[in-house]
Parts: C-alpha cells; sequence; structure tokens
C-alpha cells in the first residue's frame, strides 16, 4: 500500500518532467538542424526548406505541450485518490539526486517531485509532541548537494545517533531540495529552526548544527539571514560543525562553467550549451560558496568573470569548527593535488584559508588523511573529533 500511495504524485510529477524534456529534446535537435540550415542560406532552395522545417519543430513541440497538459489533468484527478507520497526503495535517494540536479526548476514548475523543507527523524517530519524523552540540547544536521537526511547513516555510521548516545543531544535532521539557491534554502532553514525552537517541548539548553557539505553553507546563511531578521533561535545556538564544506568553492563546479564556453565557440555545438546550463542553481552556487541572494539576484549565473561573492563573517558568540579531509597521505601530495583533496572539495576550501584574508574565517580547523567526501560520514576519526569538540 506504501508504494501504491507513492504512485500518484510521482507519476504526475515525472510525467511533467518527461514532457519538459522531450520538449528540451526538440528545441535541441531544432536549433542545431535551423544553424546548418542556416549555414546553407543564399543557395536560393534552402530558404523555403527552412521554413517548413520549423514549422514541423513547432508541431512537435504543440503536440507534446497538449499531451502533457491532458496527462497532468487525468493525473491531477488521480493524485487524491491514491493519497500523500510515501516510501518505496530507493525513492528518498533518487529524488534527493534529481532535485539536486534539477530541483530549481521543479520548485519553479511546481512539480510534485520537488522536495519540501522539512525537518525530520527517520525519514519522517518531525512531530515536536511526539518526542521520545527529548534533551534541551537540540542537534540539528544539514545534509550536502544531492543527498537527504537518511543518507547521514553510512556504513552504520550515523554522527547524529552517536552524538545523541554520547553527548546527550537530541538530533533532528534537515530534509531540503538542493537544488535551489543556497540563500533560499538558508532563509528558509532560519524559519524552520525558530519555528522549532518556539516549539520544543522542554527549556533549549543549547543548538548546535552540524552540516555536511551544502549543508555548512547553508547555516553559514541561514545565520545571516537570522541575525538581519532578528530571530530568537540565534541566541540559542552554540557551536557549528563543518564537515568538507566549499567556504571557498568548488573545483569540479568551476571547470564545469567552462563547458558552455567551449560549445559556444561553433554555430553547430552552440545549441549543446543548453545541456551544460541545465545545472542547478544550487549547483552553481558552490562554484565560489556563494550563500547570498546578492551574489546571484540580477546576474547570469553562468557568464564567466562575476565577482566573487560577498564575503560573509561566522556569526558571534558562536564556536564554529571546520574539518576538511583529504585523499592524500598529507596535504599537498600527489593524490592531494590531483584529487582536489578530498575529490569533491579542497583542503584549503574546506578550512576557508584563502590567500586573500578577508575572505578567510577564524575556524579551530581539523584535517583528516585518506578520506574522501563521502567517507566524512563515516570516518573513526570523524566521530572522534565531533565528541571532542561537541
Amino acid at each position: 500500500m506504501a508504494a501504491k500511495r507513492a504512485i500518484g504524485a510521482d507519476l504526475a510529477g515525472a510525467s511533467r518532467l518527461a514532457i519538459e524534456a522531450l520538449t528540451g529534446v526538440t528545441e535541441l535537435v531544432e536549433a542545431v538542424h535551423m544553424n546548418v540550415l542556416n549555414k546553407a542560406i543564399g543557395t536560393g532552395v534552402v530558404r523555403p526548406v527552412a521554413g517548413v522545417t520549423s514549422l514541423v519543430y513547432r508541431s512537435v513541440k504543440g503536440v507534446t505541450r497538449l499531451v502533457g497538459g491532458s496527462l497532468d489533468a487525468v493525473l491531477a484527478r488521480l493524485v487524491p485518490d491514491l493519497g500523500e507520497p510515501a516510501a518505496w526503495a530507493g525513492r528518498d535517494a533518487l529524488l534527493a539526486a534529481l532535485n539536486g540536479v534539477l530541483g530549481d526548476r521543479l520548485a519553479a514548475s511546481g512539480n510534485p517531485l520537488a522536495i519540501p523543507m522539512r525537518l525530520r527523524q527517520g525519514g519522517k517530519p518531525l512531530a515536536l509532541h511526539a518526542l521520545a524523552a527529548p534533551s534541551g540540547r537540540i542537534l540539528v544536521l544539514a545534509h550536502g548537494l544531492c543527498m537527504n537526511d537518511l543518507q547521514w547513516q553510512r556504513d552504520g555510521v550515523d554522527h547524529g545517533a552517536m552524538l545523541a548516545a554520547e553527548g546527550g543531544y537530541t538530533s533532528v535532521y534537515l530534509h531540503y531540495n538542493s537544488g535551489r539557491h543556497i540563500s533560499v534554502n538558508g532563509r528558509e532553514f532560519a524559519q524552520q529552526l525558530q519555528a522549532l525552537v518556539d516549539g520544543w517541548p522542554v527549556p533549549v539548553a543549547e543548538l548546535v548544527i552540524l552540516g555536511h557539505s551544502m549543508g555548512g553553507l547553508l547555516a553559514r546563511s541561514a545565520c545571516h539571514y537570522a541575525a538581519q531578521a532578528q530571530q530568537g533561535w540565534l541566541g540559542h545556538l552554540s557551536k557549528m560543525v563543518f564537515l568538507g564544506t566549499p567556504h571557498l568553492g568548488a573545483p569540479l563546479e568551476r571547470g564545469g562553467n567552462w563547458v558552455h564556453l567551449f560549445t559556444d565557440l561553433s554555430a553547430y555545438s552552440a545549441p549543446f550549451s543548453r545541456l551544460a546550463k541545465i545545472r542547478s542553481a544550487g549547483i552553481t552556487d558552490l562554484r565560489h560558496g556563494s550563500v547570498l541572494d546578492d551574489d546571484w539576484d540580477g546576474q547570469d549565473r553562468f557568464a564567466h568573470g562575476t565577482p566573487l561573492p560577498q564575503h560573509v563573517p561566522l556569526p558571534e558568540g558562536v564556536r564554529c569548527y571546520a574539518l576538511a579531509a583529504t585523499i592524500g597521505k598529507r596535504e599537498g601530495d600527489l593524490a592531494d593535488r590531483l584529487l582536489a583533496g578530498d575529490g569533491l572539495v579542497p583542503v584549503s576550501s574546506g578550512l576557508a584559508e584563502s590567500d586573500d584574508p578577508a575572505r578567510s574565517l577564524a575556524f579551530e580547523r581539523h584535517v583528516v588523511y585518506q578520506t574522501n567526501h563521502m567517507q566524512l560520514l563515516s570516518s573513526p576519526q570523524v566521530s572522534e573529533r565531533l565528541l571532542a569538540w561537541l
């Protein structure tokens, strides 16, 4: 029954996504085709052929949209009868990856596959009235790009469960659409934290945030917007810990941003630049570690030579810790240099160590070795360091 209840909304979202993909592919093929024909304009024969070709493509897209609209209408009636989405094997992981890559588009189009931001425990929305023996010490864990809250458990290790058992925390897990802009998610995260503190069933002694990868940038963004709005939860925040967070950006995204530069060089390959620009706003925010609206509002997020993001200091009165990893046996060895630290985030970015002092952040810092980005979630060295810090 659980799988059946998931079918309605999932099918509606998947069908809408498929229609959008088919339309996009048609437009891509049309652009390539028309560029080829435009190169041949002047032969006297090609111009009328181009007109007919354009009409054919318009007809294909029109039929596609018509079919899509009909499917939406049918599935809109079907969804309420089948109930709310529920878990089936692999659903959360698949949706998390899809949201990481396309989440901004899913949210903007109202697609049912877009993940709403929630605080959860055990993969279910947090019910404050049903908490078993809540502690006054709250630990909120924020996952990274293309991930979900259940993926804090890796190889039998869950840092949240460990800190609850060893440190007396009540662990709460953030679940969010990682394809949206970090600042958009950060502002909403701040609101969620305020509601959490306001509704907590026992007096709050302290609040701690643990962020992995993008989740750390989300936490910094939330603190910034909470300070602007003078939200009370910030007064309870005692510590923040960042695991593999790209405070100064991720080289992989910077490399990806060069793809469309090369495809734009030729009229024949230029339409394929659209493929490079499919990646979400959340991904492009990782280029330089952007956490504010001002870093992207009114700008082309795929442009080259844009200014570095505004510097956002750490919140006052909060002890902040950064843990970075490298696949190498030591910093600066061949593996460390070739694989950019943990494979995604260089040590310098994870520790916010910039050549420009104005961009550096004053963390208490630690580095673990022969550890990749995902192994931060299960490393015994990380567990030991978390216990020492928290």
